[in-house]
């Protein structure tokens, strides 16, 4: 356990980003696999549009460094590609 308060106050601040990291991991998540299942439904509107969500999100969270912004790229990039496969298929 913490002894001071500034190791008090540290243990609350981590708690707090924690949550709020956590939430825009998953939302990222959410938002990728709602894309690719609007692909792989033939919904090319919906696609595009939760893609251009996902994509925001993604750019957000690389802005706060809860990704890298190589990781970034890379999830936007296997989305778009993802999508692209499926509505080939």
């Amino acid at each position: 356990m913490a002894n001071t308060k500034q190791a008090l106050k540290r243990v609350r601040q981590n708690a707090k980003r924690n949550a709020i990291n956590t939430s825009l991991k998953s939302r990222v998540k959410t938002l990728r696999k709602n894309s690719i299942a609007a692909a792989t439904e033939g919904n090319k509107e919906a696609a595009t549009k939760a893609f251009v969500q996902f994509s925001s999100a993604v750019d957000k969270c690389a802005k706060k460094s809860i990704f890298h912004k190589n990781k970034a790229a890379n999830l936007k990039s296997k989305t778009a590609k993802a999508i692209k496969a499926a509505q080939a298929a």
